[in-house]
C-alpha cells in the first residue's frame, strides 16, 4: 500500500473523535468493527522526511541501578516544543533509534532514545534468555523511568509535558515506568500487549508470530492447547499490563494492526475497554494490514494525538 507524503491533522482529529463516539455507545466486536472501518482513511496520512535544520541532538548519559545508560535527546530546532517523549524498546539487544526521534522532532516532540543496558554504549549486561521475567521488566522499567527523569531536568524542557512512547514488549514496561516517575502524563504505545505474558505467550506460540491476513482470535488460541499452561515461578510474577495500568490517571493510545501475529490484540482491546469502563482515559486505533512493526504507517496518528492531549 503506498504511503502518500502528507499530512492531515484534521483527519486524524476527527478520526480519533468518532472512535471515542463509537466506543461509547457500540459494545464489544462491534465497537471494535467499528475502530477498524473508521481508521481507514489515517493510513493515507505519513509524516514526511524533514532536513537536518528542523531538529538538534544533545547527548545524554544517566545512572540506573549503578549502571551508566546513553542516550541522545533531539529536540525540535525550530517552533513550540509540544511534548517530550522517552521511547522504549521492543524485545532484542536494541541501541538507540535515531531516526524515530528525528520524526518525533520533526513534528514538534522531543524524544530521548537511549541504547538499552548491555548495549550500544550503556553499561550493564543484556538479558536475553528471561527478557519478560519479572525482574527484567523492572529493572527495564526502572531505567526508562530513570530516563523520564533524566529529561525533566533538562533546561531546554522546562514545563513541556513529558511521557512515554514505545512498541512491543513496552507494552509492560511503560505502565511500570509510569508508576514509578511522578513526571509522566501520558503514554503512547505501538503494537503493545494489554494481558499478561503467559497470555501473549500462549498467542504467539499458537501463531507462531506469523502475520496473515486474518489471525485467530485468543480464545482460539488457547481452545487449541492440549495441557494446561503453567507459568515457570523461576521468572516471577507473570506481568499484567492491564493490572498495572489501572492505578494509572493518564491518558494512552495503543495503535494496534489487525493482522499481528505476536500478540493477542482482541484481547488486549476487551482489557482497553474493561479499564475504560472504570474511567481510564484510554484509547486504541486499529491499522489493517500493517502487522506488529506498525510505526511506519501510522506514526502521525501517534503525533497529533500527543499534540491534541497536552494542548
Amino acid at each position: 500500500m503506498s504511503i502518500r507524503q502528507t499530512r492531515s491533522s484534521d483527519i486524524v482529529i476527527q478520526t480519533l473523535a468518532r472512535i471515542r463516539a463509537s466506543q461509547t455507545h457500540m459494545p464489544g466486536l462491534k465497537r471494535t468493527l467499528t475502530v477498524l472501518a473508521l481508521f481507514v482513511p489515517l493510513l493515507a496520512v505519513a509524516d514526511p522526511q524533514r532536513s537536518g535544520d528542523d531538529f538538534r541532538i544533545v547527548p545524554m548519559e544517566f545512572e540506573s541501578h549503578g549502571t551508566t545508560l546513553f542516550g541522545s535527546l533531539v529536540l525540535p530546532h525550530r517552533g513550540r516544543t509540544h511534548a517530550a517523549v522517552v521511547f522504549i524498546h521492543g524485545s532484542g539487544k536494541q541501541s538507540r533509534n535515531l531516526e524515530w526521534a528525528r520524526r518525533f522532532a520533526s513534528a514538534g516532540i522531543a524524544a530521548l532514545v537511549y541504547d538499552k543496558r548491555g548495549a550500544g554504549k550503556s553499561g550493564g549486561e543484556y538479558e536475553g534468555n528471561q527478557s519478560v521475567s519479572e525482574k527484567n521488566i523492572l529493572l527495564l522499567a526502572s531505567d526508562a523511568a530513570t530516563a523520564l527523569d533524566a529529561l525533566a531536568h533538562q533546561p531546554a524542557l522546562g514545563g513541556v509535558p513529558l511521557g512515554f512512547a514505545g512498541i512491543s514488549q513496552a507494552g509492560w514496561i511503560a505502565p511500570l515506568a509510569a508508576r514509578r516517575s511522578a513526571h509522566t502524563r501520558f503514554l503512547v504505545l505501538w503494537s503493545a500487549p494489554v494481558c499478561k505474558v503467559s497470555e501473549e505467550d500462549i498467542f504467539s506460540k499458537y501463531t507462531r508470530d506469523a502475520f496473515a491476513q486474518k489471525v485467530p482470535s485468543y480464545r482460539e488460541a488457547l481452545d487449541a492447547r492440549t495441557g494446561k499452561y503453567v507459568w515457570p515461578d523461576f521468572l516471577g510474577r507473570d506481568t499484567d499490563s492491564a493490572e498495572d495500568l489501572d492505578p494509572l490517571a493518564i491518558p494512552g493510545l495503543w495503535i494496534f494492526s489487525d493482522n499481528d501475529g505476536s500478540i493477542p490484540v482482541d484481547l488486549s482491546i476487551e482489557r482497553l475497554q474493561a479499564l475504560k469502563r472504570k474511567g481510564r482515559a484510554f484509547e486504541f486505533v486499529v491499522a489493517p494490514g500493517l502487522g506488529h512493526n506498525n510505526m511506519d504507517g501510522t506514526f502521525s496518528i501517534a503525533t497529533e494525538w500527543i499534540r491534541k492531549t497536552v494542548r
